[in-house]
Order: C-alpha cells, then structure tokens, then sequence
C-alpha cells in the first residue's frame, strides 16, 4: 500500500509538501520493517515534519503498540497527527462484566472503553414443561427444577472464578450487568449461591431477546447510559470523602500543587486527586551561574512572565533543561510515591467545587499532617532533596 502511496505522492506538484510527503512514506516504511507482525494490541505510527516551539523544522517517526487494543483501522495524509483513536482508550479504563444467561447457555464477558472480550460460554440443555399428567409430572417437575437450580449453581460458581481476583479476594471488574431472556438472570442476582461480593457490583438487571454474543452485545447498548454514569458516582464519593476530611478538619487532606507535593515527596499521600484538564507544565531548570538544578510548576500564563526564569536575588538566568507536562509526568511517577491517582473532571458538582476551591490539585492523606508546620522549612531544603530524586 505504501509503495502505491509513494508513486501517487510523486505527482503532488508543490515541492516542499512532494518532499515532506515522501519523505514520511519513506519513514514509515523503514519502520515497518522492524516488525515482523502486527503487535496484539494493534499498532500505531506516526511520522512527518512538525514545527517546534522555536519555529524551526523537526522529522519525526514514533511508533507503539497501544497498552489497550485499538479498534480502529486509519491511514491518513495530512496537517497534523490524529489522535482521535487513542484519546478513546484513554477515556475510561474501568473494566465491567457481562452475564449473558438465557435458557440455553451463559457467556461471560468484559467491557472496557470501546473493547469487549468473551471470557467463556457454555450451553446447557434444561428439560422443557410438557403436559404430562399423573405421578410423572411431578417426577419431570422435580427434575426441571433440580437441572435448573445445577444451572443456576454453574454460572454462580464461574462468575466467581472470573470476576473476583484470587490474589486480592476482591472483585476486578468495576460492576456486573446481568442480561438474559428469561428469568435466570433475576433467579442468579437472588440466589444464595451468587457471590456476595458480586452481588454488591450488580449495576444492572436487563431483559435482551437473544442469547450469546447477540445478546452480549444488546446488553452492551441497553446499559450505555448506567455504565457512563458508574465513572460520574465514583467521581462523587471520591471528592465527597476528600470534603469530608475538609469539613471534619481531620488534618488528613491537602490541597494545591505545592504542598501536595511536598506530602508526595513524602510518602503521605494516600490518594491524588488531579483535574484531567490541568494545564500546568513542569519544568526542570538549571541555574546558568551556579549550576543548581531547580524544579517550577507554571501555568501558561505564568510561562509568559520571563521572571520566572530568572533567580529573584542575582536575575541569573535559568536555562531549561526539561519541559513535561504535570499530568504526564505525574501519570509516570506517582507509583514510586505509593499512592493512587485519579483523574477527575469538573463536570459533577463537586467536580467544579474542587477544581474552582482547590485549584484541582489535591490528595487525601495516610495521616495527619500540618502542612503549615512543614511550610517552615525553607523552600531551598525542599528543592535540594525533591530534586536529588527527581
């Protein structure tokens, strides 16, 4: 396909965008060589000529396998890189299960963004009502219900053995649909046999007129709006335990992009809380005179101020050794701090209350810390040790 690309790109009759376009064809194909097939998650690359922040000319190639596979298939010429696909996966990472249960079978399944993945299916044949009268009706009678309730204890077992992690005893799917075309479904969700643990995440009971992958799928549709909704409800008990510990003065809270650093720096955060939309950089800067490295967090206005490149007391100039964004560079580290991220948005109302009070920066903490007390120190002792790390 390349090849047949580089033979059409030739006749583009503007030099510079002839050259740009075949120099990218040509990239790319020398990349492709270094795989012999397509990784399992899909694979996606990118090359052409961008311009960098000091207006000068780069060639670019970068190429990854997504950590999510991709469900999308693009090849596209133009302005810019499309990210379109990616920024989807990065949409929610929450995984949820499906139980497909009608009178033929069960499928278990997982939802996770835009991908679904049947774990197992098995079909089971249940004796139909009939008409027989006398002792035997009583005998089919009970032997219906005995395969059925053996039914019902299958599909409980297994739901066990795939959603609930043997290593932390705890379910690994965010919430559980059960779906069905007939009444095992509610018969699973209301048996003593199905896992309490699973009972807890039952989001949604839906009625589908098929079985299987059918059905699976017609589950997935019929739950669109719970399952948007699930990541909305976390995000509010999240914040709403962060403003409690604000309310009750726990001390156990801390907010803004400086002092929650500094309790990062020191193992005292327990969950970051974080604004997905935060526009701060961090940036690495070296002192030109003295050599001493110097870690800034600045917003794009105050990228725009040059005194913020500069040392207050000698204006000696800092020289930028390192531009990231924070919520990169964040997402990279935050497991050598232990603790957990979360990315909220400002949509909720305590989304909003949290990013327009707080500065959408904060953490809840393992223990009580006066931040006012570790204010004290200098900021200089803090630079030292932050950056000796980092």
């Amino acid at each position: 396909m390349l090849g047949d690309e580089f033979g059409t790109a030739s006749n583009i009759k503007n030099r510079v965008n002839r050259q740009s376009v075949l120099g990218a064809i040509t990239s790319a194909q020398q990349r492709l060589k270094l795989y012999n097939k397509v990784p399992p998650n899909g694979l996606v690359l990118y090359t052409g000529t961008i311009v960098t922040d000091d207006g000068k000319e780069k060639k670019v190639t970068i190429d990854f396998e997504p950590f999510k596979p991709i469900n999308a298939s693009l090849y596209l010429c133009d302005n810019k890189f499309h990210t379109e696909a990616l920024n989807e996966l990065l949409e929610s990472d929450d995984k949820f299960g499906f139980i497909v249960m009608d009178g033929n079978g069960t499928l278990f399944g997982t939802l996770s963004g835009n991908t679904r993945e049947v774990l197992h299916k098995f079909t089971v044949d249940l004796p139909k009502k009939h008409g027989r009268g006398g002792q035997s009706a009583l005998r089919f009678a009970r032997l219906r219900m005995e395969k059925r309730h053996n039914y019902v204890r299958k599909t409980a077992e297994l739901a066990t053995q795939f959603y609930i992690n043997p290593a932390t005893s705890q379910p690994n799917v965010s919430g559980l649909i059960l779906a069905g075309s007939a009444d095992f479904k509610t018969e699973l969700s209301q048996s003593d046999m199905f896992d309490p643990r699973l009972q807890a995440k039952v989001l949604n009971v839906v009625d589908v007129s098929y079985g299987g992958d059918n059905g699976f799928n017609q589950a997935i549709e019929l739950s669109a709006e719970i399952l948007a909704n699930v990541k909305f409800i976390q995000e509010k008990r999240l914040i709403g335990k962060y403003f409690d510990e604000i309310s009750q003065d726990t001390g156990k809270y801390v907010f803004g992009i400086d002092d929650t650093l500094k309790a990062l720096e020191m193992g005292a955060v327990e969950t970051l809380i974080v604004w997905e939309n935060l526009d701060t950089n961090r940036y690495v800067l070296k002192n030109a005179v003295t050599g001493e490295i110097v870690i800034k967090h600045l917003t794009k206005e105050q990228e725009a101020d040059q005194s913020n490149f500069r040392v207050s007391e000698s204006q000696a100039e800092l020289e930028v050794q390192e531009k990231l964004s924070l919520l990169e560079w964040l997402a990279n580290e935050y497991r050598s701090f232990g603790c957990a991220l979360e990315f909220v948005t400002n949509k909720s109302q305590e989304g909003s209350q949290f990013c327009r009070g707080f500065g959408g920066f904060g953490g809840i903490l393992r223990y009580q810390l006066d931040m006012r007390t570790f204010d004290e120190l200098s900021d200089g002792d803090y630079d030292e040790d932050f950056d000796e790390d980092y």
